[in-house]
């Protein structure tokens, strides 16, 4: 009688240490997927916004002197929008969730101009591209909504 009541004790305790090993394991390995794809989501939705950024530059530059477009883009993360009119892209910083920065951007036919270059994450932003006839460069004017 007692060896069926050792025997049951000892499953308990057997699956009882399968579970802490299992836990010890998986918890880590959920924790670091969460933060890839947090890091992921945030690149991807920079990328979004810089294309829709870049596309709107080349529209204004194929209407010519004068023209106007305004888009609404999200900006997932603090940064400062930059502009590269030598390798004609336009990009900014993404913090990731180990520390490190990475450099997010799209290209552009022209030149722009950005007015208002430092973005504060988590935010939509109502983008305004213009190109004075004054002008070479292509306004770039983000203000948060």
């Amino acid at each position: 009688m007692d060896s069926k009541g050792q025997a049951s004790a000892e499953y308990l305790l057997l699956i009882l240490v399968i579970l802490i090993v299992m836990g010890t394991v998986t918890i880590p390995l959920v924790g670091t997927s969460i933060s890839s794809s947090t890091d992921v989501s945030k690149t991807s939705d920079a990328k979004t916004a810089l294309t829709t950024i870049a596309s709107a530059v080349d529209i204004v530059y194929s209407n010519g002197p004068g023209a106007k477009r305004t888009v609404n883009v999200y900006i997932p993360s603090n940064g400062t929008l930059t502009a590269n009119n030598l390798a004609k892209v336009i990009g900014m910083n993404i913090a990731l969730s180990n520390g490190t920065t990475k450099f997010v951007n799209a290209s552009t036919l022209y030149n722009v101009s950005i007015s208002n270059s430092t973005l504060s994450g988590k935010t939509w932003y109502t983008v305004t591209v213009t190109w004075n006839s004054a002008n070479s460069f292509i306004t770039v004017n983000p203000v948060p909504t």
